[in-house]
């Protein structure tokens, strides 16, 4: 049985197609299966797959097949050109995907690029979200994501009983609105970052004990959610990534370098990001690109001889 736009998307009828189960993808594909979902995964290197085979996942050996088999493909990779080898080359997701069937693209990308596979998947008689979230792999694993969707409201809102098992979705607007946000919040919170690393080397220079300091200011102005989510990590020196701090270079530069693309009546000069992209690209020539982005501290306290 099939239940592909607008038809209502249900646990017994929709089936669901996965692309990406890294450490954010796989913790939001088990939600779908938890919440009793058929669901079928793609995956470049298979023994990746065996925690959410264990909860019932099926495996399949190409996109091309994903797609053929389901009602809905969610796609959650590393870059704009992993997404578009997956989605829109000869062999991917668009050439098998069947009328009707929607695409929803989770990974951090171009608002261009999302444009590109709207339109794509139209002339197939598809419909395309763009849906990066926020949130981290705590935020994945609590299925307490921050949803950014771009393209058609209606799909939007037919895809919300799958969106609310991994988070809170918001409808941005038109295509590539989606990735448009996600590139702001990444902004925002690249400065938040920065503003932690240099406020904790301050306060440990100054010979403060990092853990009082943190719970004194966390109830004025300096809160925020980058310190829930970081600031504890930060003073115990876990750098375990929930998201890799190579990512952020990638991310930053979705904001900094829009000129490149066709966006120029867009164009705005962000000094912030635009050092907060130079830093992070300073954890990745460090050799630290797989830690998470929490490690930016680091690179402070080498430029400060620690």
């Amino acid at each position: 049985m099939e239940t592909p736009y607008p038809k209502p998307i249900s646990p017994a009828e929709t089936r669901v197609g996965w692309i990406g189960i890294g450490i954010m993808g796989a913790a939001m594909a088990s939600h779908l299966l938890s919440a009793g979902y058929s669901l079928t995964i793609y995956a470049r290197t298979p023994s990746k797959a065996s925690s959410l085979q264990s909860q019932g996942a099926h495996i399949t050996d190409s996109p091309q097949e994903l797609a053929r088999r389901c009602n809905v493909v969610f796609t959650m990779v590393g870059n704009p050109q992993d997404v578009k080898q997956i989605v829109l080359e000869t062999n991917g997701v668009l050439s098998t995907l069947n009328p009707g069937a929607v695409l929803v693209d989770h990974t951090t990308s171009s608002p261009s690029l999302a444009r590109e596979i709207y339109a794509s998947a139209r002339k197939k008689g598809c419909w395309s979200i763009d849906a990066p979230v926020s949130g981290g792999d705590i935020g994945a694993r609590e299925g307490k994501l921050a949803i950014f969707a771009g393209g058609e409201s209606s799909v939007v809102e037919w895809l919300k009983p799958l969106f609310d098992l991994m988070g809170r979705v918001t409808y941005m607007g038109e295509a590539g609105c989606g990735q448009s946000c996600k590139i702001g919040n990444q902004i925002m919170v690249g400065a938040n970052l920065m503003g932690l690393s240099e406020g904790f080397v301050f306060a440990e220079k100054a010979g403060l004990d990092l853990r009082k300091y943190m719970e004194a200011v966390r109830g004025g102005g300096a809160a925020s959610m980058a310190m829930e989510l970081f600031g504890g990590r930060m003073i115990r020196r876990d750098f375990k990534p929930g998201g890799f701090a190579e990512y952020m270079v990638k991310d930053m530069g979705l904001g900094v370098d829009v000129v490149k693309e066709d966006d120029d009546g867009k164009v705005v000069v962000l000094p912030g990001a635009a050092l907060g992209k130079q830093m992070f690209s300073a954890m990745v020539a460090n050799g630290d690109g797989k830690l998470g982005t929490q490690g930016l501290i680091t690179v402070v306290e080498r430029i400060n001889g620690k």
